[in-house]
Order: C-alpha cells, then sequence, then structure tokens
C-alpha cells in the first residue's frame, strides 16, 4: 500500500502512555497472543465477555483484573503513522463522498490504547479487536492487534490492516446516516436469532463500506500495490464467523453468526471495492447475502 508521503489525519487520540485502565498485560507473566485470541473468539462466537475468559485464563476470578503499566510510544513510530495516514485517507473520501450526496461528513477520533480505556459504550478491552463506539463516535484499537492478525489469524500485510481501520470507519458512516440507530431499536423487538441476522446485515454493510473506500482511494492517490487487494480479501476470509468458530474447536453455526461468512464478508468487501457505489452496499434489502 502506497501510503507514506500522505496526509497523517489529526484526528487521533493517543492514549498508550496513559497507564493500564483494568487491562491484561500481554507476555512476561500475563497472557500470550495466543490466550488473547481465543478471548476474542470466545466474545465474538459465544457471547461471552472476553475479559471474563482473559482473566480466568491468568488464573484469577472473573473479577480479579491486573493492572497494565504504562509504556510511552513515539507518536512517529511507523505503525502509528500508517494508522493516521489511513484515517487521513478515509477521511477524504467520505468527506467528498457526503459532499457529492448534498451531506456534511463528520470525521471520528481514533484513539489508540493498551490493554483497557474508558469509553461511551463501556469498558473497551483489546480482547474485543477494533471496534466503534457510536455514542462518542470514536474508533478505538489497540496495535497489538495486527500482531494478532498476522501471527495468529493468518492475515499479514498493511493493506489487511488497513481494511480493518476502514471497517470501522464503515460503522461510523453507518451511524451518521442513521442506519446504526435504526437495526438497534429492531434488535431490542425481535427474537435473538434475528437480531444476530441484522448484525450480519450491519456488518457485512460496513465490509462493502470499506471497499468503497478502498475504491475511491485508489481512484484518486493510488494506493493499491500488487497484492494489497488480496491481503484486503484474506483478512476478511479470515475473521468471518465459520472461521472462527472453526478455529475455536467448535461446530459452525449460522444461527449465532454476527459478522457474516467468510465467503459474504469476501463478496461485500468486493462489492464496494469494484463499484465504489455507497447504494451497491445495501445488504437490507437483499434477500441473498
Amino acid at each position: 500500500m502506497r501510503w507514506e508521503g500522505q496526509r497523517e489525519s489529526s484526528n487521533v487520540e493517543d492514549r498508550r502512555g496513559a497507564g493500564g485502565f483494568g487491562g491484561l498485560p500481554i507476555g512476561g507473566r500475563g497472557l500470550s497472543l495466543g490466550a488473547v485470541v481465543i478471548a476474542l473468539v470466545a466474545g465474538a462466537v459465544f457471547g461471552v465477555n472476553p475479559l471474563t475468559v482473559l482473566s480466568l485464563l491468568s488464573g484469577g476470578s472473573p473479577s480479579a483484573v491486573q493492572q497494565a503499566p504504562a509504556r510511552s510510544t513515539p507518536a512517529d513510530d511507523p505503525q502509528t503513522r500508517f494508522v493516521t495516514t489511513t484515517l487521513g485517507l478515509t477521511e477524504d473520501v467520505w468527506r467528498e463522498l457526503f459532499r457529492q450526496a448534498g451531506g456534511s461528513y463528520r470525521d471520528p477520533t481514533l484513539v489508540l490504547f493498551r490493554g483497557a480505556t474508558p469509553t461511551a459504550c463501556g469498558t473497551g478491552q483489546s480482547a474485543m479487536g477494533p471496534f466503534y463506539c457510536p455514542a462518542d463516535q470514536k474508533v478505538y484499537i489497540d496495535l497489538d492487534f495486527y500482531d494478532t492478525l498476522k501471527s495468529q489469524l493468518g492475515a499479514p500485510g498493511d493493506f489487511a490492516q488497513a481494511y480493518v481501520i476502514a471497517h470501522e470507519v464503515g460503522h461510523h458512516v453507518q451511524n451518521l446516516l442513521g442506519t446504526s440507530e435504526q437495526v438497534q431499536r429492531l434488535r431490542g423487538r425481535v427474537s435473538e436469532r434475528e437480531a444476530n441476522a441484522m448484525s450480519v446485515r450491519l456488518e457485512l454493510q460496513a465490509d462493502c463500506y470499506a471497499g468503497v473506500w478502498a475504491h475511491h482511494a485508489d481512484q484518486g492517490k493510488q494506493i493499491l500495490e500488487s497484492g494489497d487487494v488480496e491481503e484486503a480479501l484474506n483478512a476478511a476470509s479470515r475473521i468471518g464467523d465459520d472461521a472462527l468458530q472453526k478455529g475455536a474447536g467448535g461446530p459452525v453455526r449460522p444461527d449465532s453468526f454476527t459478522h457474516g461468512s467468510s465467503e459474504q464478508r469476501v463478496r461485500w468487501f468486493k462489492r464496494g471495492l469494484e463499484s465504489g457505489d455507497v447504494a451497491a452496499c445495501d445488504t437490507f434489502k437483499t434477500a441473498q447475502l
């Protein structure tokens, strides 16, 4: 991915030097990345609080959470510059697309943290993976997740990392358009199975929006290099619900899916990438996902 030399976003909040907030240390006498993956899978697939799993794996009780030590990180290290640049690229694309549609795009804030951090949606944990909180319009990411993505989930590459950010920004777009609020209201009126199905449509739309972003970012600034698209498609495939359930050693249970199968996630990202059309991402009006 050709990202160096592009504009870096100023909408970044770096909390990594502020000390732990209910976090669990990784490595040493703490937990391995493998344990984090187990907790992530448990949370995504079985509805278990990842914090509870991490605490039990570390030999404590569910309420015994260890404080993570503060570690300073240079604000200009390559990985930080990469994510701030990627965020800037999403801002450029979505500002223009909203302008063309007669609207105004509000930039989200990207929060870098370690272990855990307070959010308007509750305490955010590294084990949850990157996430978006609509209540404060912020994307949260512990950059150690990228090590997990590469080493544990088998999805290396800088464009795989960019896809992760673009997907979360896709949730921000849904929030601005009112889609997230509509889905949240409906989820409270239906069965768990139906609520899961709505979540799948929401997640697949965010995948499609990530593809729309990639289409326009490359069209405007030629960011894509050979192999980049394959990196993103591989990442989408590796984090499909069926792939995670298989990786956890359990049966594949489609009724429990909340993000979509590997095939679906790949297909909807490709739809956005190939069309560049926000309207093509309406996962709520199609019978076949």
